[in-house]
Parts: structure tokens; sequence; C-alpha cells
């Protein structure tokens, strides 16, 4: 027990020894801030966030996880960024939806997030400047693209200032956590999707009742004993719901991508995505000229989507993302190349790549 005692008590010097370093660096912070205010700079720079934790974890020597890395420091650098100016996000709400989940995954937990009604409210609250950023889905891995998301860039001059990767698992929850007192099963589109052959398999016969979003279900299910609801851990948490079955979506690499929407460009960091959109000229192979600068400068086209204008029948605007940043002269010459070609092109931004790690 005197061996414990020595290690707990060296434990706790090296505690307090995080902490004066933390406040310690909390103090340099607020001279940043200062000069920030001077010289009109923006607070909040993604760029230099990945910086960060990118460099600590390449000298990371263990045995301290790099998977616990990235969400320390975010913290940290959260808690940071609210001692220069609180942080306002919007997100496709209301509170623990997955869109939440992932802009506390992104910013950190001391941002001020605001729920709002849905995706165009998200575009419309960071474009009339209620708040700097805003979060919305915009693919899943397994049920494909957020068609509603694309065609608001054709709406707002906004830009992508960067992306999460967030691994979607979904649970069965309700009141009772007894699946014989389920009659009725409250699930946004996307979910019952991801979870169609666990449901049939399990829950035959069950009429799923769509909802505007996985929280709203699961605060619905909390008013009826006999429903469930199709949600995440956090909503089981603040709905006081209990688990029916856990992890029920069909695919276990089920990951859904997030854009972070602003009216700031994010800078070049070396491991950037470009997305663009466009429409081409109606005549034969139009597209496939379109596309072959980016073959010629060997850039990666990592998705390509189409949608109706909804300007004109039959045209339709094309979403590209590419690797790379428009800093990068290659991206740069491609693109200008290619809107030679269309009657209309619009960079919808550069930012840095998201990880499926994140």
């Amino acid at each position: 027990m005197s061996e414990l005692k020595k290690l707990r008590e060296e434990i706790d010097r090296i505690d307090e020894e995080i902490l004066n370093l933390l406040n310690k660096r909390a103090g340099i912070v607020i001279e940043v801030a200062r000069i920030k205010r001077k010289e009109n700079a923006r607070f909040y720079s993604p760029e230099r966030e990945k910086e960060i934790l990118q460099r600590l974890i390449s000298i990371n020597k263990g045995p301290f996880p790099n998977t616990a890395i990235k969400p320390l420091f975010r913290e940290i650098l959260s808690a940071s960024l609210s001692l220069e100016q609180p942080l306002k996000v919007a997100y496709f709400g209301p509170v623990a939806t997955f869109t939440h989940l992932a802009a506390m995954r992104y910013f950190g937990s001391s941002a001020s997030f605001i729920p709002v009604e849905g995706i165009k409210d998200v575009f419309e609250s960071v474009y009339s400047g209620q708040t700097e950023y805003g979060v919305v889905p915009v693919e899943n891995s397994n049920e494909g693209v957020v068609s509603y998301t694309l065609d608001m860039f054709m709406d707002y001059d906004l830009k992508i200032s960067g992306e999460m990767m967030l691994k979607i698992s979904h649970n069965l929850l309700s009141r009772s956590g007894d699946k014989a007192k389920i009659r009725k099963i409250y699930s946004h589109p996307q979910p019952t999707a991801q979870c169609r052959k666990w449901l049939e398999r399990n829950m035959p016969g069950i009429p799923i009742l769509e909802s505007t979003s996985t929280a709203r279900a699961a605060e619905m299910a909390s008013r009826e004993e006999d429903a469930a609801a199709i949600a995440s851990e956090v909503a089981a948490k603040i709905y006081d719901l209990h688990f029916v079955d856990r992890h029920i979506e069909d695919f276990k690499d089920n990951f859904t991508r997030f854009f972070i929407i602003s009216w700031e460009p994010s800078k070049r960091t070396g491991r950037d995505k470009t997305s663009i959109m466009f429409s081409t000229k109606d005549r034969p192979g139009a597209l496939f000229t379109i596309l072959e600068p980016f073959k010629k400068a060997r850039i990666n086209l990592t998705k390509i989507e189409s949608r109706p204008s909804k300007r004109k029948a039959w045209e339709y605007i094309f979403f590209v993302d590419m690797e790379g940043h428009l800093d990068d002269r290659k991206v740069r010459n491609a693109i200008e190349v290619v809107k030679e070609g269309c009657l209309y092109l619009k960079i919808l931004g550069s930012y840095p790549a998201g990880e499926t790690n994140d």
C-alpha cells in the first residue's frame, strides 16, 4: 500500500503540473487574442488546429494512445478559443442529433452550439451572420448523398471550410427497454434505411413512423410507453431512454460526412480537398471534356454527383470533390481550364481533409 500511495502522490503531482501548464497556455492564448483584435485577424483557424493535432500525434512516443490525443487536445483548443472569443456554431438540430455530435467533435464542447430546425436554417444562420459556422450532413457511406445540402449551395454563397467524418451507430431505445411493449418505432428516413435488415428480422410488422431527426424520434418515444426510437447513445441519456438493443445498423462501417460552412476560406494544410459545382453545355461528350483537364493534371477526383438545376428542365448541376487546395497551382490551373467549357462554375471551398478516425 505504501508503494501504491507513492505512485498516486506522483500522479497528483503530475496532474498539478498539467493544470499549471494549461493555465500558462491560457495566458498566452489571451495575449494572442489581444494581438488578433488589434490586427483584426480571425480568431478561429481550422488549418492551425489541424497542424497542432498532426504535430502532436507525430511526436507522441506513447504509451498515451494517439486515439486519445485528438479528443483531448480538441477540448483544450476549444476551451482556449472560448477565452479569445466564444464561437457560435449552428447545426441541424435538435439537441442530440448526429449533426450535434459531429459539431462537438469538430469544435470541442466549449463552443456555443445553436440548434436550428432544418438544413436551410443552418445556411441562413451563417449567411446572416448570426453564427460564424454551421454544420450540415452531406452524405452517408451506405445511403449516399444528402441532396438537400447540395441544393443549398446553389442558393447561398458560403464556403466549405472543413469536413467531419463521424462513425454512425444506431440504437433502438424506449422508456422501458422492453421489446415486447413496442407497438411503433419513430425514426428519421436515413437511419431507417441503414437499419432496414435488422428491423425486418427483429421487429416484423412494427410500423416505422417518420420523424425529422433521430433526436426528435427519441423525444417522441420518451412520451409514449409503447413507442421506441432509433437514435444515438447521447439521445438515450438526454431523453432518459433505455436500450432495447445496441448497434442495430446493418453495416458496421457506417460513416456520415458533414460539411463545416462559413464565410471564411481555409488556408492550405498540405492535405486538403477542393469542392466545385458546375453546369455543362448541352452537347455530346460535354462532361468528358470538362473532366479531362483533371486527368491531365493528375488530380484525383474523390466524388462526382449530379443534381437537377431546378432552373431549366433536364439541366443538371455537377458537384465534384478533388484532392488538393486552390492554392496548389495544378488545381487552380485545371479549374481555370474547366471553367472555359462550363455554362457556370462555382468554387465551394478548399478545406482540410477529414479522416474516418476523427
